[in-house]
């Protein structure tokens, strides 16, 4: 019987120790992409306003619903959602290596604030652990559409469509992850779509920039890093200088998509319109 050196001993376990490792940080492709069966609802992550009235429906995939009503309040309330695969017990794990697409039509109603979808890094955590930015927002202040924070390479839809959102009217909108080779000369790529009076846009894929070299074994470093909470978000009523408040957030018709869906063409523009309520 052949003898195993202690140098080789050594190597094999130290290249499964990496490999461990790997595969907890993502940095291995495919890896792994969660499947939602839920969603986790946070609510005041920020509580400026702890008086305001609160209510919550968590029908997901179908509806998920916030509602932040104030007489009058200086400050901000930040509350979100994350998807989940236990029914909404807690918050799934994106890796560098997840490849996904999502999308909902969100309708936000409020004087002020901003609401949409999500994609938070590790890093981007408030007290009790609960995610607070990378966002892709519609702005019922000023009526613009960016998206901004976190890891998420910047796109403005106010920018380069002239788009204005306005309080109360729905949106589709959707975001496509994929990691690509997770290296300089192909980075992970995100992009950032949405179909509004009638008309679709998209930002087309934009690549992620490098990350902190020494975070890298941990965490990765050309993706959204590990690990990353998705889902989306809304914040009222936004610094409004003490006036009241009736803010209503809504998420519906919720879609997720894994790894075999992403290379695909996206819904054509009449089959989003039928989301439409």
């Amino acid at each position: 019987m052949k003898r195993i050196s202690y140098l080789t001993l050594g190597v094999v376990m130290a290249l499964g120790v990496f490999a461990s490792l790997a595969m907890a940080d993502g940095l291995t492709c495919p890896g792994y992409t969660p499947a939602p069966n839920g969603a986790v609802v946070t609510t005041r992550i920020w509580n400026d306003c702890p008086g305001s009235d609160l209510s919550v429906v968590n029908n997901y995939p179908s509806l998920i619903s916030i509602h932040d009503t104030d007489e009058g309040c200086t400050g901000t309330n930040l509350h979100n959602w994350s998807f989940s695969e236990d029914a909404g017990i807690t918050r799934a794990a994106f890796e560098n290596c997840s490849h996904y697409r999502y999308s909902a039509v969100v309708k936000f109603a409020s004087p002020s604030g901003e609401a949409g979808l999500m994609v938070a890094p590790w890093w981007n955590m408030w007290w009790g652990g609960s995610p607070t930015d990378g966002k892709f927002m519609i702005n019922a202040t000023s009526g613009e559409i960016a998206c901004f924070g976190g890891r998420l390479p910047f796109y403005s839809f106010t920018a380069a469509h002239g788009l204005h959102y306005v309080s109360g009217t729905p949106i589709w909108m959707q975001i496509t992850y994929d990691p690509n080779s997770l290296s300089e000369a192909a980075p992970a790529t995100i992009e950032y779509q949405l179909y509004y009076n009638g008309v679709g846009y998209g930002s087309g894929p934009l690549p992620f920039d490098k990350a902190n070299e020494a975070e890298a074994a941990e965490h990765g470093l050309w993706g959204e890093l590990y690990y990353a909470n998705v889902g989306g978000y809304m914040q009222v009523p936004g610094w409004n200088g003490g006036a009241a408040c009736d803010a209503t957030c809504s998420w519906e018709n919720i879609t997720f998509e894994g790894p075999t869906a992403t290379p695909a063409k996206t819904s054509s523009w009449g089959q989003v319109k039928t989301l439409y309520r």
